[in-house]
């Protein structure tokens, strides 16, 4: 029998997701605390009246074979398509000159299908922040900010939340963890969603900007099986998201929406503003996929650990699974 047979997970992205699929593919009894409203983290999609946007990661690749095979399920299952749009580098190309043969792959019909798949198979308690872990004679007890002291007790815990917010959870628990976290530097990043009443006639569906407060833009009307009206997703750069974070979204719009004009984009009909607090992966903790302690029975996953992208995220959460049930045996 599995000593570690009944885990708390942590955040609900990708990497949560497949760090509990696993270990419930094992036989071990999982649960999921996600604070939001749903699962994806930042393989995200925001809705609107009559519309919709990629408005967190864009796409994904599938170097790894285990990844890769995880992708093709997605794709039988309908969730997951190929993503070939037409690319454009502004600026100096020697910052970012993107691969033209490398396959690019998105969610379908948005980005969150993947995670959603997941996570139908798993127990999940959406709006629940976890504030605080308890470590108590019969297990682990957590702690949340809406129900308080939570009555169920579990063996071990992981967390596959961002490195800002899994430092001070940790913090009382373990100072290797904690030094762990507090050593992976992520970044902010503000997003607009522009819908256009007729498509802008632009000679490209995305571009990588590597000049101005831009970054990215895409069109995500162009991605397989998404749906009128015309959308574009344009993100700013990590250094001019931190410079601004605090800045008002009118401020902001007015910005970004103007580099966009400099690139031949038209007024958008209307927008909408998006900041995530913790969007970017600048330094990543490079020398391990995933951490785990096991005689405290806690964990660590998520992209800060592999590499800031969404297939690292996935082997980050599998890797963990992994080693919880190699250190069970």
């Amino acid at each position: 029998m599995y000593p570690f047979s009944n885990l708390a997970i942590v955040g609900a992205g990708i990497a949560g997701l497949a760090c509990a699929t696993k270990l419930q593919e094992a036989g071990l009894k999982v649960r999921l605390f996600e604070k939001s409203g749903g699962v994806s983290g930042r393989m995200s999609t925001r809705r609107g009246n009559g519309w919709q946007c990629d408005h967190g990661a864009q796409y994904f690749t599938a170097r790894h074979p285990d990844f890769r095979a995880e992708v093709a399920r997605w794709q039988r299952a309908g969730v997951a398509g190929l993503w070939n749009p037409r690319l454009q580098v502004f600026g100096d190309v020697s910052l970012h000159a993107p691969d033209q043969a490398l396959e690019r792959f998105v969610g379908t019909p948005s980005m969150t299908e993947p995670a959603r798949l997941l996570a139908d198979a798993l127990p999940l308690a959406c709006h629940a922040t976890i504030q605080q872990l308890q470590r108590q004679p019969d297990g682990w007890q957590l702690l949340s900010a809406e129900d308080g002291a939570l009555a169920e007790r579990f063996d071990a815990v992981v967390l596959a939340i961002p490195a800002p917010q899994a430092a001070p959870l940790l913090q009382p628990l373990s100072a290797e963890l904690a030094e762990l976290a507090r050593s992976a530097t992520m970044g902010g990043c503000w997003t607009i969603m522009a819908r256009f009443a007729t498509p802008p006639e632009l000679p490209f569906d995305a571009a990588f900007v590597n000049e101005g407060p831009l970054r990215w833009i895409a069109r995500d009307t162009s991605k397989p099986d998404r749906r009128e009206p015309e959308t574009w997703v344009l993100h700013a750069s990590v250094d001019w998201s931190e410079a601004n974070l605090e800045q008002d979204t009118d401020t902001v719009a007015a910005s970004l929406l103007k580099a966009f004009g400099r690139l031949g984009a038209p007024a958008p009909q209307a927008w909408t503003v998006h900041r995530w607090r913790y969007a970017n992966v600048i330094e990543p903790v490079l020398d391990r996929s995933c951490a785990w302690h096991a005689d405290a029975g806690l964990g660590l996953c998520g992209d800060w650990l592999n590499g800031g992208k969404v297939e690292g995220a996935w082997l980050s959460g599998r890797q963990l699974a992994l080693r919880i049930l190699e250190s069970s045996r």
